[in-house]
This record gives structure tokens, C-alpha cells and sequence, in this order.
């Protein structure tokens, strides 16, 4: 019983990893655990829309599990270029540490859990890939691209970033924000490269 006690006392400094986008109404930014939370019910919300039938628990699993990492990384806009590669070694090793608080077969569960949705093989890790890039801009056109505009972000950025991830796991859901994002754009949300 200790392990797991002390495993869900780790995951509660995942509360102190800020992210970038703010909440609905409010002043602060988001934490990665709210983050994980409402893109495990984003993907639940959306499993009939899914491109490919999923096990909706091993998704909501993925989703739950993916930013722990963040705990000992911290959390890094997704529009960020470059260093990838160092950042997933980096969230692994921290995984591996965390998830080692605990016992087989809980330990190898939570990592094949994170490494599923790291290689994005399966049409569940595809689909948790969707809801994850969706959640932000979801976010920002409910609020006037807050996220965006704080950060330089250019419209071609966003639509490179998530287009693709998103189009492949969750077809219908990128329709959805493709013709949002062309509709917001002219709004000036975005910087354009003259200006970024």
C-alpha cells in the first residue's frame, strides 16, 4: 500500500507543471495534470469519431500517463523547434523513475502505457495523439487565441504542428478545427512571418 501511496503523492506535482494555455475564465495557466485529465475525456467524448475502432480504456490510459515525464522535465510549448529527441530521452528517464515506485506488474504496465503513446503505433496511440494536440487550440478559439498570440504563433505553425497528428487519429475533429483556425485567422490571431 506505501508504494502506491507515495506513486500517487509523485504524480501530484504534475498540478505544479505550468503549461501554456489558461483555463476558461480564469487568470492562471493550466497545470499538466488538468491538461491530462481533459484530453482523457476529449478522447472519450470523441471515441465514435475515432479513425480507426480503439480500446477506449487503453486510450484514456495513454492519455493519463503521457505527460508524467513533466515532473522532473517541466513542459515545453509543442511548437517549440528542435531538441526532441533530448527532451523524449529525458521525459523516459523520468518515467522509468516515477513508474519505478511501484511493483510488477503496475510498473511495466504504466511504461508500456507511456511508450505505446511515445511510438504512435497503434490506432490508439494515434487517436490519443489527436485528442493531445487538439485540447490546446480547442483552448485557444474559446478564447480569443491566448496561447497563440503570447507566444508568436503563426497560423502555418499551428496547422503544421497539429494538423497532421490530429487528421490521422481523428478525422472528423480536424475538419472541425481546420475550418475554425482558417476562420480565426482572419481575426489576427496569429502573427504572420513578416512580423514573428
Amino acid at each position: 500500500m506505501q508504494q502506491v501511496v507515495d506513486f500517487i503523492l509523485e504524480l501530484d506535482k504534475l498540478k505544479g507543471v505550468t503549461r501554456k494555455n489558461k483555463p476558461l475564465g480564469l487568470s492562471r495557466f493550466e497545470n499538466s495534470a488538468e491538461h491530462s485529465w481533459q484530453i482523457a475525456m476529449l478522447a472519450w467524448s470523441l471515441e465514435q469519431y475515432a479513425a480507426e475502432p480503439v480500446d477506449i480504456r487503453r486510450v484514456i490510459g495513454m492519455l493519463l500517463v503521457h505527460d508524467i515525464g513533466e515532473i522532473d522535465t517541466g513542459d515545453v510549448i509543442v511548437y517549440a523547434v528542435g531538441g526532441w529527441e533530448e527532451r523524449k530521452e529525458a521525459e523516459r528517464r523520468a518515467v522509468e523513475r516515477i513508474f519505478g515506485l511501484l511493483d510488477e506488474p503496475h510498473r511495466s504496465h504504466f511504461l508500456g502505457l507511456w511508450l505505446e503513446f511515445d511510438e504512435e503505433a497503434t490506432p490508439e496511440a494515434v487517436f490519443a495523439h489527436a485528442a493531445d494536440r487538439a485540447m490546446p487550440a480547442l483552448l485557444n478559439l474559446a478564447q480569443n487565441g491566448q496561447s497563440w498570440c503570447e507566444n508568436g504563433i503563426g497560423y502555418e505553425q499551428v496547422v503544421n504542428r497539429i494538423g497532421p497528428p490530429i487528421r490521422r487519429g481523428c478525422p472528423a475533429l480536424w475538419d472541425y478545427l481546420e475550418a475554425r483556425l482558417a476562420k480565426e485567422r482572419e481575426k489576427g490571431w496569429f502573427t504572420t512571418p513578416a512580423q514573428g
